[in-house]
């Protein structure tokens, strides 16, 4: 078995914010929903987030992103108006490897 990625592959280190729902996040969404979603594009805006949505039935929702360290995604988490207000009663962090082309990682390209 190879570890190796072949030259057109690459693997981008980012994280994955798993963060759960409480009992009354269809109650309490609404009113800072817009604040939420603000955050949410304008991190994608400035390429932290890559992608973000909750599951229909409000049991979990998933955030990808790109940090320093996984101190600094739990950080962005934390500071999510949805925690704050209880929306989300949890949020877990985990590393995760991404498969891209090497041109989709940021920065500059790759020679």
């Amino acid at each position: 078995m190879t570890t190796e990625v072949p030259a057109d592959i690459a693997i981008e280190p980012i994280y994955v914010i798993e963060a759960t729902y409480g009992p009354r996040a269809a109650e309490l969404r609404p009113s800072v929903r817009p604040e939420h979603l603000s955050r949410i594009l304008d991190l994608r805006d400035r390429g932290i987030v890559i992608e973000a949505g909750g599951y229909t039935d409000f049991s979990t929702a998933i955030i990808f992103l790109r940090a320093a360290s996984e101190a600094e995604a739990l950080a962005i988490a934390r500071d999510d108006i949805y925690l704050r207000s209880g929306v989300w009663v949890d949020v877990r962090v985990k590393p995760f490897g991404r498969v891209v082309r090497p041109k989709e990682l940021p920065g500059p390209t790759p020679g």
